[in-house]
This record gives structure tokens, sequence and C-alpha cells, in this order.
């Protein structure tokens, strides 16, 4: 009941009267019943004290008065008014000054019970009894008066019974006083209520409505007070606030989206060692499932690496790297902790290295077969040459002549080499462009199977060609493609025995791409190597293709021209031995061919 505003404001104001009214009222109770106290031994005081004539009178008595009692009654009588005496509330008394008998008065039924009061006994033993208490319920003074040689007590006693009915009177006002307060507290604080509240009431929906996502609604400015400026200042805040969250939102899809899809592996473990965070290419690098909060956790991921309270404080590094196998695959790890001072998690990141160490692997064994393929032509080279310095003029002309036959034939080798090299090189760097231009892919097949004709017979080989009908023109470069033809067909030549059979065909495939196949019954290739095939410097037997001249560059640079034209070279599986490539190419240029 009492968590509403209005109430409390209500309650407040009205405990605020009730306790102002009370303070009034006890204080002006007090004050009227010390100011009869004080006007009462004040009137004491003027009468017995002040007039020293009627004191006097009182003590000495006329030798032939007939009662000292009955004369003390009289002077006290004829000064009541003075004294204040109603007969009522205050009246006098003469009382005996040894006994405290009652002689005479102004009320003859309370002067026979009087009780014996503390000014009463002062009196009785001579002394002037003038003590007030207001605590007292009445009020009282007594004086020893000698007459006439016997002693007298003139006791005054008031019984406050005009001070009670004053202050009751008092009372009732204050009461009536304090409900009209009350009356005008509760209808003021309502009032002042709802002029506080009703604005606080609509900053609550506005703080709810915000809590709630919702921004658009604006809390109306109805003053220019404190409350009026904390309206302003909220409608202020709101709008920074959805500014706030929308360039957080767009700042956590950003990082969300680069998390989800980047190359490299993240999880992230809490203190405790559960898993909170990862990305599926750490699933996929793991090979295993990571779900948040699961069963598998740090110790049994990466505990064999690293103790968790080790990755969490990792030393003066920050971090700490490992390397694993798994699956085939290279990894490298960064276990690094996040919120380092409270220690809040550790963070691994896993980069799958497989293709830079392969890569790495196949540039060392690249410049060791270049070294290589380059080295034995060149101690050739040097052999004969030396063989001709040392032995000038005395070598036959024949020999003489084989001899540079022998240097020239492999300076021819080393230039072809250097020259695939080159070609190789421009196709790394991006620096060979295609000269594309429309041709008959028909007749550019028949001029290259005429080219190798000659060398084909030369082995006793059969070479044949089949091209379907209605072959079109496409868009390429004639001289690369003539190239890949040409190193396709001579690699038949080559690695046929003498007597082979050797078929060039070509075709189109739907509207949009062309084919060409070179097959031969010669010593084909493993399926172990077929992999490997187009790889730089790869051949099955090194033996036999340094015999026929091989650099094991041709089908490197035929793939490289291939993938350049958006086409696909391949091994066509077959049963019969021998060996079937198939080159497919966009009839409309490598701007048209699949991505």
């Amino acid at each position: 009941m009492f968590r509403s505003l209005h109430m409390k404001l209500m309650l407040i104001m009205t405990l605020l009267i009730i306790s102002l009214m009370t303070v009034v009222g006890a204080f002006l109770v007090n004050s009227v019943a010390g100011y009869y106290l004080e006007q009462f031994y004040s009137q004491m005081q003027t009468v017995f004290q002040n007039d020293p004539e009627f004191y006097h009178d009182l003590e000495n008595a006329d030798p032939e008065e007939p009662s000292g009692p009955q004369q003390l009654d009289q002077m006290l009588r004829a000064r009541a008014g003075d004294l204040g005496v109603d007969g009522l509330s205050r009246n006098y008394y003469v009382l005996d000054g040894t006994t405290g008998a009652y002689l005479a008065g102004s009320n003859d039924v309370e002067g026979v019970s009087l009780p014996l009061t503390h000014n009463l006994s002062a009196a009785l033993t001579g002394e002037v009894g003038d003590d007030s208490d207001p605590t007292a319920a009445y009020m009282d003074v007594a004086i020893p008066v000698t007459r006439g040689n016997r002693d007298y007590v003139v006791y005054i006693k008031d019984s406050k019974q005009e001070v009670q009915s004053l202050t009751g009177q008092l009372v009732i006002l204050i009461l009536e006083a304090l409900a009209f307060g009350i009356a005008i507290s509760v209808l003021l604080s309502f009032l002042l209520s709802k002029t506080l509240i009703t604005p606080i009431e609509r900053l609550t929906e506005g703080a709810e409505e915000v809590a709630a996502g919702d921004f658009s609604h604006k809390i109306e400015v109805d003053s220019r007070d404190e409350i009026g400026v904390l309206t302003s200042t909220f409608n202020d805040m709101a709008r920074q606030l959805q500014s706030t969250l929308q360039e957080v939102e767009n700042e956590r899809n950003k990082l969300g989206t680069l998390f989800l899809h980047m190359t490299d592996g993240v999880v992230a473990f809490s203190q405790h060692g559960e898993i909170i965070q990862s990305n599926p290419a750490a699933e996929e690098m793991l090979d295993r499932s990571l779900p948040i909060g699961g069963e598998v956790g740090y110790t049994a991921l990466f505990g064999d690496i690293a103790p968790l309270r080790d990755a969490l404080e990792p030393g003066a590094l920050g971090f700490l790297a490992a390397s694993r196998e798994l699956g085939g695959r290279s990894l490298e790890l960064l276990l690094a902790p996040f919120d380092r001072d409270h220690q809040a998690g550790v963070l691994v990141v896993i980069h799958d290295v497989t293709e830079r160490n392969k890569t790495e692997e196949m540039r060392k064994e690249f410049v060791a077969n270049v070294s290589h393929e380059l080295r034995t032509p060149l101690t050739n080279i040097h052999s004969y040459a030396e063989t001709l310095v040392d032995s000038a003029g005395a070598l036959p002309p024949d020999m003489e002549k084989s001899f540079l036959n022998v240097i020239l034939s492999e300076s021819e080798r080393m230039a072809h080499i250097v020259q695939d090299l080159l070609t190789l090189s421009r196709f790394d760097s991006g620096k060979s462009e295609l000269n594309l231009a429309p041709f008959s892919l028909a007749e550019a097949i028949e001029t290259m199977v005429n080219a190798n004709r000659l060398e084909a017979e030369r082995h006793g080989h059969s070479l044949t060609l089949e091209l379907e009908p209605g072959l079109p023109r496409i868009t390429a470069d004639r001289e690369r493609i003539t190239q890949v033809m040409m190193n396709i067909v001579s690699n038949s030549i080559k690695y046929t025995p003498d007597g082979g059979e050797i078929h060039v065909s070509a075709g189109k495939t739907g509207e949009h791409r062309v084919w060409l196949e070179v097959s031969d019954n010669g010593i084909g290739i493993p399926m172990a190597d077929r992999e490997r095939i187009f790889e730089r410097f790869y051949r099955v037997d090194k033996a036999r293709s340094r015999e026929s001249g091989g650099t094991g560059l041709g089908l490197s640079i035929a793939k490289e021209i291939v993938d350049q034209h958006q086409g696909t070279i391949a091994i066509v599986d077959k049963v019969a031995p021998g060996l079937t490539v198939r080159v497919e190419l966009p009839v409309e240029g490598p701007a048209h061919g699949p991505a």
C-alpha cells in the first residue's frame, strides 16, 4: 500500500501536520498551565509580601476582639478579590498553627478535610510555604501568622479547575484544527503528488519502453523545472542510447560475421575451462563438434599443451605457442588470456599451416629440381668443352663435331628449361596476359597434329585425328592453346613405345564448352601418381624422363594456361593401357567460363 509515491507523500504531509499540531498543542497547554501557576504565586506575593499593611493587620490583634479566627476570616474575605478567591476553584482557610485544624474559611466542606501538603507542612513549622509544583493537581500557599499570642496558618488553595477547563477547551480547539489541517494536508498532498508524480510516471513508462527496446517514444516536456529538465535529458539519453546500441549492434554483427567466416579457428574458454564460444573453422580443424558449455572443455582439447592455469598466466610473452598434427593437418596454436587482470578466460587461435608447409616443401623441392636439372647439362657442357680445350687439334674432326653437337644439345636443353621457368614465373606473378581472339579450333588442332606427324612417324606411331562436325570457333589465346596441345601430344609421343597408337579427338559439350582428348597406348601413369602429375618438376620415372629430354614442367605449364582460360585439364580413367588427357575450354573465352 505504502509503496505508492502518492500514499507516501500524503502520509508524510499528514504526519507533518499531526506532529506540528501536537507540538503546538503541547506548547500551548504548558504555556497556559505555566501562566496560571505564575499568576497565582504572583498574586499571592502581591497580597502577602508586597502589602505590609495587610500583613501587619493579620498579626496585630485588637485586645477586645472576641475571636482571632473570626477576625482573620473577615480580613481575608475583605481581600478575596485581591486573592482571586471565588469559593469554587480557589478558597482560603484559617488553620490552627499547631495542629493544622480547620478554624474558618471560604469552604467549610473542604476545609475539614484538607490534605497535608508540602507548603502546609512548612507553614506548621513556622516557614512560609510558597513552593510551586507544576505537576501537582493544585496550587497552594501557606502563610504562618501569630495573632494574639496564638499561631495560625492562612492557607490559600486553588484546585486548578479553571486551568483544566481552559486546557480542555484548548485541546478541543487543537483537535478541531488538527482535523481541518489533516483534511487540507491530504488535499494539498494529493494535488502535490499529482503534480510531481505524473511526469515521473511518464518517465517510468518511457524507461520501461526503452528497457523493452523501443526508443521511438518521446516523452512530452510540460514544464521547465527540474522534472522538465530531467524529462528532456531522458529523451536525449534515449536517442543517444539508441544510436549507441545501433553502433554496438553493427560492430557485433561485423565481428560475428568475421568470427564465423574467418579461416582461422577460434575457441574461447571460461576461467573454469568451459567452451563459451567457437567458430566453424575451429570445429573443422579439430574435426569435432564444440558445443558451448558442453562436456568437452579445455583440458580435453588442449590440456596436453599446457594446463589451464599456465594458459591464464602465460608469463612475460603474454601467450603460449604450440603445434599439432591432426587428421593430416598441420596446426599452429596460440593460447592467450583475455582480460588478463581478472583471468576471465583463455582464447585459442588455430592456424592451419598445412598448405604453407606443403608450399615450403614444394619450394625446397622446386629449388632442388631446378638445381639438378641445370647441373646435369652444365656438367655435360663443361666436360665436353674441357675435353675439346685440352685436346685442341688432336681429336678427329668427326669426334669434335660430335662433342660440339652434345654441347649444342645440352645448351638447347638448358634454354628450354629456362624458358619454361620464365613462363611459370610470369604465370605466378600475374604478368602473363592472354591475347584473346576468335579462331577455328578445328584448324588449330589439325595444324598441331600435322606439326607432330613427322616426329610420330619417326617413332613408328600411328597418329590419328577425329573431329566432331560443326566444331565452333572459340575465343582464346591461340598460341597458348597450341602450346598446351603440343605438350600433351609431345608427351604421348615420348612415353609411348615405338609403334604405338596416338589418337586425337575433339568435340563440344553443349553450346558453351569444347573439349580435346589425346589418347595413347603407352606406359601410362600409375593411379598413385596421377594427383601430382601437374606439379612442377614431378615425373613418374625420372630416369626415363631425362632420357627422353623431359623437364617435368610441360604439364604444369599446360595446366596454368588452361586455368587462365577458366578451363579444365585432367587425366581420364580408362581400362586399356596408356593414358588419356582431356582438356575443356569455354567457347566464348575465359570471362564467360566458370568462376
